[in-house]
């Protein structure tokens, strides 16, 4: 077994899942897997978030009287880097241990290729580049987004070149394509 964390980032690239929670599952769902400790903003009453300290979860609807939907999840693992141990929050320590406070993305890379597991570069967004880099995994609809360089008002002072910012579910082949169409 992975050590740590690892085994964490692992499942979750692979599955695109987090404690097998997919994107599109409840508030409810989420809550019943990752307990009710979790920040929660709503947006004009059609977009909401849950805020787990690693784990976020963003749900949507289309009317103010219709349930809430899931929509994607971001593991947001540059927070780890302020070396606060309640960040994971405390279902995902009880599971999965320590956390550390920085995941090196061609570590993250190496297990998954060990795994079968590829990743896919794919173009970044301009605003983020030439600072961010983000690989895709089709199968898991999964992104992971790093630090490729740093730059003193646009990539987090605790990280370092070659840090994972992020991971992000679903990122579908359309949002790719579109990438592409853009780069």
């Amino acid at each position: 077994m992975t050590p740590y964390s690892l085994a964490f980032y692992i499942h979750a690239v692979t599955t695109g899942t987090v404690l097998g929670l997919r994107p599109t599952d409840s508030p409810d769902r989420v809550a019943a897997v990752l307990g009710p400790d979790f920040a929660e903003s709503t947006f004009g009453g059609r977009a909401m978030s849950r805020d787990y300290g690693l784990t976020e979860f963003h749900f949507h609807r289309a009317h103010a009287r219709d349930p809430w939907e899931g929509h994607h999840f971001g593991l947001q693992v540059h927070r780890l880097a302020r070396r606060d141990r309640t960040v994971p929050g405390e279902v995902l320590r009880e599971r999965y241990g320590r956390f550390t406070p920085r995941l090196r993305f061609e570590k993250l890379r190496r297990l998954l290729d060990r795994r079968g597991v590829p990743l896919v570069e794919i173009p970044e967004y301009p605003g983020n580049a030439p600072y961010y880099r983000t690989f895709w995994q089709p199968d898991s609809l999964t992104a992971v987004s790093f630090v490729a360089e740093r730059g003193a008002h646009s990539t987090p002072a605790l990280l370092r070149a070659g840090d994972v910012y992020g991971v992000h579910a679903p990122v579908t082949a359309r949002e790719v394509e579109t990438r592409r169409e853009r780069a």
